[in-house]
């Protein structure tokens, strides 16, 4: 098995859990695959070879990223592209994406073997359809973001399904997100906890100036469009999973859909996500006697 580790070595424990990861790997005798940019880090330990980004994803056969699912969203575009799954090792915070923790990594030998499931999680894609006919793409695994600029006190945003009005409401600004991205951003405006692998297109709003503000739930299928309508010369920010994709006049028009590739994740422990979501997010009752 051929395994791409792309770790993130500004997270505490990252780099002794890919050495370690690295150790169990080739007992189990794996090719490991880093980029080129890790060689002053790892060296020739463990033999690893280092290859572009581009090269270790298209020829590796899984990829292992150990760190936080902020980590897993940066690679996740490329080895939705090339078709290849990705294992987390969570360094990080929540790590809603990531299958193991870093005391778990022994399980590493279960994926050698091929003792796991994956599950395919839907995407996002986005264009924008500027005034100058430029047209912008992006996609993404949690969610799309329009929020308003540092310039702009008021902000309006219109929503549409094929066409007809859904929402026109005054708020900072309005969310999109897969059933994967619902416990982000989405989670902390209010919206609802979705099981990662449902098909849908969750639509939130942020500080919504209504009393009525109310998450919907699309189906996978719908083609959703935004107008943002502000005073003077504003503008909203467009960020596909966190990255800054395009400054949105009132001339633009946002547009969002289903991408036609998916993320696969590797899942070593038979359903992790509400275990996660109730040791990371709720908190336990106290014994009252």
């Amino acid at each position: 098995m051929r395994v791409f580790i792309y770790p993130n070595l500004l997270k505490t424990n990252s780099l002794r859990c890919a050495e370690q990861a690295c150790g169990i790997l080739l007992e189990e005798d794996c090719e490991i695959y880093m980029e080129e940019s890790y060689k002053e880090s790892f060296g020739e330990m463990f033999s690893i070879k280092y290859f572009t980004l581009e090269e270790c994803v298209e020829g590796c056969d899984v990829i292992i990223v150990t760190g936080g699912d902020g980590t897993i969203l940066r690679c996740s575009s490329a080895a939705a592209r090339y078709g290849k799954p990705i294992l987390g090792i969570n360094c990080g915070t929540l790590g809603f994406m990531a299958s193991l923790e870093a005391d778990d990594l022994d399980k590493l030998r279960l994926l050698c073997r091929g003792e796991y499931t994956v599950t395919e999680r839907m995407r996002l894609s986005v264009k924008v359809k500027c005034e100058s006919g430029e047209e912008i793409c992006a996609d993404a695994l949690n969610d799309v973001v329009l929020i308003k600029g540092e310039n702009c006190r008021i902000a309006d945003f219109e929503v549409s399904k094929s066409g007809s009005i859904v929402s026109s409401l005054r708020a900072d600004g309005v969310i999109f997100s897969t059933a994967t991205g619902a416990t982000a951003y989405s989670l902390s405006a209010g919206g609802p906890i979705i099981e990662p692998d449902m098909e849908c297109i969750e639509f939130s709003q942020i500080c919504a100036h209504s009393l009525f503000a109310r998450t919907i739930v699309f189906s996978p299928d719908s083609h959703i469009s935004v107008r943002c309508r502000f005073k003077h010369d504003a503008y909203a920010l467009l960020s596909a999973d966190g990255i800054q994709t395009a400054k949105i006049t009132d001339r633009d028009i946002v547009k969002i859909e289903r991408s036609k590739i998916t993320t696969k994740i590797i899942d070593l422990t038979a359903g992790s996500f509400f275990p996660t979501v109730n040791r990371k997010l709720m908190i336990p009752l106290k014994d009252t006697e």
